[in-house]
């Protein structure tokens, strides 16, 4: 219809999720890397967890995800999960092509175990052969508490040193929600990687539209700069939302023969196209405001007299043994963060001398510590890397982190984490945050301090014996490595660190390293990353 208008061979903003018009963000490509890091050596076994608003991207990456699967790699790809645990079982081996009416066993529909037992066999089969098997689950959020305790139960399908079935959950931000409750602790300890995808940026949005139209077939870009403004503002950022805005601004302009749009077409298309709730008509504020003028109205009809507010009884006063309340830690929104983040000091030593505070060490400590100088007090060392945050979270410490928003920075201090929020202090205050704000201000750069004896300070000798040697093998036993009267050989060190290394996704190289180290040390004392709940 308006194709030949605009010189369009087609379609330029479906929301079909078409994978010939992708636009990868900076935050898409790192979405799509987590992804495929989870399908090689990344998971281990356990689940990757992605999550977004609605209409980021997120199930288009997932086919995009498909499109860009190893060789080696078998995958079944679950869309509809308001699904029976049997269901989603029958499910999973349709994906996966696993006969399940033939065979000696019968029929194995209905039958729970039936359907494990073959799945178990198929996966058996596929390591076997040097393949792995991946299961997606799209909109995860909606597998019910048992559903969700099934797939849980799929990972521990499993050989003696290697899991069978890497399983990667894409959903809403609710799933974060729903993984964060305590009955989900244990499906929760198995994500491995955790990526949230969020909105595009102003400039995102003008290079999405751009990069879509030219996808089309388009030469002559339609939108002026303020238009691509209107747009991003109406969608915020939301892909999904852009194409619908633009789709519609497109065929007013077709309607009335224009071949450039502004502000205005893109207000009326945003007007027509978008749910009430983002574009009230001008009837809506005015009931809102004449319903607002009226309980001003009634509660000022209904104040009491200041007679009666004198005879009011005093309030009780609590008795000495009465226990006090904990007070709440304030909660600060994305733009009450940034802001905080914005007018902080930018130098690390306050957040510095918080975090020699937890370790009960001198402040005077700080400007070493500040620097990460190797051992900033006796038998206290430094570690400045980058990581994500489950990563940290694994270690268990509290840790600096270096902020940034736009050209400011400042460091503060994480104290706690969980699945869904963080604790901060920064600027002389405590407060929790969402995960996600915490995101947009954060890169990974981060500064943490442990514990170890003073002899660490000259390194690990590569041999097995000293004290050194000694300290390192008492932390790798018994899990790792035999209590033995005699020192093992290097070799097998080696490889109980790689396993190690691997456990707490550090790189598995066999070196002790400084990573390593402050891994080893994460059971000895010092302090702990809160409970963002406690």
């Amino acid at each position: 219809m308006y194709h030949e208008h605009y010189g369009l061979t087609e379609p330029p903003f479906s929301i079909t999720p078409d994978p010939r018009f992708v636009f990868l963000s900076e935050r898409h490509r790192d979405a799509l890397a987590h992804l495929l890091f989870g399908i090689g050596q990344g998971g281990g076994g356990g689940f990757v967890q992605l999550t977004g608003e609605v209409g980021t991207g997120k199930t288009t990456l997932s086919r995009l995800l498909l499109e860009q699967l190893p060789e080696n790699t078998r995958a079944a790809l679950v869309l509809n999960p308001r699904l029976s645990p049997v269901e989603l079982l029958e499910t999973v081996c349709e994906e996966l092509h696993i006969d399940l009416a033939g065979g000696a066993a019968g029929d194995r529909r209905g039958s729970l175990k039936a359907l494990v037992d073959a799945l178990n066999a198929y996966l058996l089969d596929a390591y076997a052969q040097g393949l792995r098997v991946v299961l997606i689950i799209d909109e995860a959020q909606n597998l019910s508490r048992d559903a969700l305790e099934q797939v849980r139960l799929l990972t521990n399908l499993e050989t003696d040193t290697q899991k069978l079935l890497q399983i990667i959950l894409i959903g809403q931000p609710e799933l974060r929600t729903l993984l964060a409750r305590p009955d989900m602790r244990q499906l929760a300890q198995r994500i491995t990687a955790r990526y949230h995808l969020t909105p595009l940026s102003e400039v995102e949005t003008g290079h999405y539209l751009r990069h879509r139209y030219r996808a089309a077939g388009g030469t002559h870009f339609p939108f002026t700069a303020a238009a691509v403004k209107r747009i991003h503002a109406h969608a915020g950022g939301v892909p999904r939302l852009i194409n619908v805005v633009a789709e519609r601004a497109l065929l007013g302009g077709y309607a009335s023969d224009r071949s450039t749009l502004d502000e205005r077409w893109v207000d009326r298309a945003a007007r027509e196209a978008l749910a009430p709730a983002r574009n009230r008509p001008w009837w809506g504020y005015a009931a809102a405001g004449l319903a607002a003028v009226a309980l001003a109205a009634l509660a000022l009809w209904w104040r009491p007299a200041p007679e009666a507010v004198a005879r009011a009884p005093a309030a009780s006063v609590p008795s000495k043994h009465a226990k006090a309340l904990k007070p709440a830690t304030p909660v600060l929104d994305a733009d009450a963060f940034a802001a905080r983040v914005a007018a902080a000091d930018p130098s690390p030593l306050p957040a510095t001398r918080q975090l020699l505070a937890h370790w009960q060490v001198p402040a005077d400590a700080a400007a070493d510590a500040a620097t990460c100088a190797p051992s900033p007090a006796p038998g206290l060392y430094c570690l400045r890397a980058w990581g994500g945050l489950d990563k940290i979270a694994a270690q268990g410490r509290p840790v600096l982190l270096r902020l940034r928003h736009g050209d400011r920075e400042a460091w503060a201090l994480l104290l706690g984490a969980d699945a869904v929020n963080v604790r901060l202090w920064l600027a002389g205050a405590t407060f929790d945050t969402d995960r996600i704000a915490l995101e947009r201000v954060w890169r990974g750069d981060y500064l943490a301090l442990w514990r170890a004896p003073a002899h660490l300070a000259d390194g690990i000798p590569s041999g097995t014996s000293g004290p050194a040697s000694d300290w390192v093998r008492e932390r790798l036993a018994p899990q790792y490595l035999a209590r033995d009267a005699a020192p093992p050989p290097d070799a097998s060190i080696r490889d109980a660190l790689r396993r190690f290394q691997a456990a707490r996704g550090l790189a598995s190289d066999g070196v002790v390293g400084p990573e390593t180290l402050m891994a080893l040390a994460a059971r000895d004392s010092g302090p702990r990353l809160q409970r963002v709940l406690d």
